[in-house]
């Protein structure tokens, strides 16, 4: 059953996750009343999809910027000199392809991004999906015990891009920083496991031990279907998602065709338990 919106039609993949938006052109400036029900549509559904948007890079940008400012990754290549808008691209040449295991976008800043925005280009005719998984749920389905010893803990997020994208110069340090392993959501208050496979290294105040036993069950515990949805791309999808409550996998499995497009992503806040 789609929701309801004067604006835009929101149609749910999942009860728990995921929803394609119908009814919006990017192509062209977006009225405040529309942008308004995009996000409350991205809050209440995590991860939004539209499909058929033959936009500009500019307003790739532009529509970025209706939700924030713009956050610039520490070291991945980006077009058109605009260090905002990321080059995404995985071809016959490539060695490695972006976003390949569970992750949230650069956990590792002191403030990491709230959002990102993906617009491909080019997919292959064959697979190239995108797996996303709610971390509120992932949260939710411990056990009240582990939960409560979770919301006390932060953990150790750590980032290094040496080599990763070639000889592409670094735009600033690899990022460092320490954040709850339950954040609470600033927008929907809701609490969400926030800990990754990419960039979460150890849990502070545990043994090395204890923390990787501990980091491991977690990441285990993020894989499970029942938190996820897929995603399977066309040329000229969309895809934003929330940083702060969702995971997400680009799955490589389409070597040797190409996936190309641009991402942008909005700056978010600190976390906080």
């Amino acid at each position: 059953m789609p929701d309801s919106y004067r604006r835009i039609e929101v149609e749910p993949l999942t009860p728990g996750i995921g929803a394609t938006v119908h009814g919006v052109d990017l192509g062209t400036p977006l009225e405040d009343d529309v942008v308004e029900e995009i996000h409350d549509a991205w809050m209440r559904h995590l991860v939004l999809f539209m499909r058929d948007q033959h936009m500009s890079s500019e307003r790739h940008l532009a529509f970025g910027r209706r939700f924030g400012e713009l956050h610039i990754h520490p070291a991945a290549p980006y077009a058109h000199n605009e260090p905002a808008l990321m080059v995404i691209h995985t071809d016959k040449d490539s060695h490695r392809n972006n976003g390949s295991g569970w992750h949230s976008d650069v956990s590792a800043d002191e403030e990491p991004p709230l959002g990102s925005i993906l617009h491909l280009h080019e997919v292959p005719s064959q697979g190239g999906d995108t797996l996303f998984a709610n971390m509120y749920a992932a949260y939710e389905s411990l056990s009240e015990p582990m939960r409560a010893f979770l919301d006390g803990l932060t953990a150790r997020h750590e980032s290094d891009y040496a080599g990763y994208y070639g000889d592409h110069p670094p735009q600033r340090d690899f990022p460092r920083a320490s954040h709850p392993v339950v954040r609470t959501h600033p927008v929907t208050g809701r609490k969400a496991l926030y800990v990754n496979a990419g960039f979460t290294r150890r849990i502070e105040g545990l043994s090395r031990a204890e923390g990787a036993a501990l980091l491991g069950f977690l990441f285990e515990h993020v894989k499970n279907p029942a938190f996820q949805c897929r995603f399977r791309w066309e040329p000229y999808s969309l895809a934003m998602w929330d940083n702060r409550c969702v995971q997400h996998m680009a799955v490589w499995d389409y070597f040797p065709n190409t996936r190309s497009g641009f991402r942008v992503t909005v700056k978010g806040d600190r976390p906080y338990h």
